[in-house]
């Protein structure tokens, strides 16, 4: 159910009816109740007085001030990911980054787009910051969609990628104050992009 919701198959403010996701995919009404109740905590659906559950749209406003938050939160895990990375972590951010190089000029925007995600999710382990890593994986999990259709905007994959590399070199630099900063202008570009591809979002089911 939560791929069917960050992959698009259930788009935002569609109802889920628990006796038909029961059938779809071959679950008790007890063991869907449940995944509704731990969707619903993450922040992926909301639960309706009398109407049930349907999927929670998050408004461009709404993806704006989670970006926002992101970039002082991602900030501070670039800084102690600079601060506590070995050379271990160091050389798996180094063939990240080369792996993200090579989706761009090959034209892999999924490819891209997972290694985005796998390199964000990287930082955040090296940190340590376990706080900030809980926080950020909760407004990950709620404007995912917005982030897809940002890693798949025509051009973006070729402007995010010296931006993720800047992080990726100041990080395994040990330093704190230029890897905060590269986090936060990637994010800034992030904010800058938003309202233009949210313009192109498909239309919402109801």
């Amino acid at each position: 159910m939560r791929r069917a919701i960050l992959s698009g198959e259930f788009v935002p403010n569609q109802r889920l009816v628990e006796a038909d996701l029961s059938e779809q995919f071959s679950a008790s009404r007890a063991s869907v109740r449940a995944a509704l109740l731990s969707l619903a905590n993450e922040g992926l659906i909301e639960r309706v007085q009398n109407r049930g559950a349907r999927v929670r749209a998050v408004s461009l406003e709404e993806a704006i001030e989670i970006s926002e938050v992101r970039m002082v939160i991602e900030g501070l895990c670039a800084a102690r990911a600079a601060e506590r990375i070995t050379e271990e972590d160091s050389e798996e951010l180094r063939s990240i980054g080369e792996s993200m190089t090579a989706a761009v000029e090959s034209g892999d925007v999924l490819g891209y787009s997972e290694l985005n995600e796998r390199l964000h999710r990287r930082i955040r382990e090296i940190s340590g910051q376990r706080t900030a890593s809980q926080a950020l994986e909760r407004l990950n999990a709620q404007n995912v969609r917005h982030q897809f259709r940002l890693a798949v905007h025509p051009g973006r994959p070729k402007v995010s990628l010296p931006e993720h590399l800047a992080i990726i070199e100041a990080i395994r630099a040990h330093d704190a104050d230029a890897a905060e900063e590269a986090a936060r202008a990637h994010l800034r570009s992030v904010l800058c992009i938003l309202p233009e591809v949210d313009r192109t979002r498909p239309s919402s089911g109801g």
